[in-house]
């Protein structure tokens, strides 16, 4: 008798197991969202390790303290980056979110990160910047050819960027020259 009732609980929990896995191949949308909403944040803490990075290779006429991040325009994997309060020197970093028209954005930032931008909103926000010490690093598909100083390339396997060095030597911010190695391999690996 004994051994009918620990066959029966074993049966019944490799049943419930079976029903379960069933249950998730019959119903991937409820799988995908959440494999997918793990990679998103996998790409997102990968970005912001990429972002404070470049930081650390740069250098402004006066040191700014706090640094001041504008995000500027609809981001997607800006999340981390809004929560952080600091740099990987330990120095302050101070981060908010600010329309692309915004008349502030000129003379309240000294990085500004880009998400997804028309043309125009693009070229108006370059001009505002135009002769400002303002490091750009932009998110979207940017062909890093006009203004932004660094430009994100973000995949499954790894965040890279791209250095725009006509934009560089045009902004008064100093990058170091080791960066330009670090553009050319993997920066990191989500």
């Amino acid at each position: 008798m004994v051994a009918v009732s620990t066959w029966a609980r074993a049966t019944g929990a490799a049943l419930a197991l079976l029903l379960a896995a069933l249950l998730l191949y019959a119903s991937p949308s409820r799988a995908e969202p959440a494999a997918s909403a793990a990679l998103a944040q996998q790409r997102g803490k990968a970005v912001t390790q990429v972002v404070l990075g470049i930081f650390s290779y740069a250098r402004w006429p006066s040191e700014p303290a706090p640094l001041r991040l504008c995000l500027i325009g609809p981001t997607e994997y800006a999340d981390d980056l809004i929560k952080g309060t600091e740099q990987n020197s330990g120095k302050p970093l101070q981060t908010r979110r600010l329309l692309a028209d915004d008349p502030q954005t000129a003379g309240a930032c000294d990085a500004v990160y880009i998400g997804k931008l028309d043309r125009g909103q693009r070229e108006r926000l370059f001009h505002a910047l135009s002769g400002r010490p303002v490091l750009s690093i932009s998110e979207a598909d940017d062909p890093c050819t006009v203004g932004s100083l660094f430009c994100l390339r973000v995949s499954d396997e790894q965040v890279t960027f791209e250095v725009n060095l006509d934009s560089v030597a045009r902004s008064g911010v100093r990058i170091h020259p080791s960066v330009l190695q670090l553009s050319r391999r993997r920066a990191v690996q989500p």
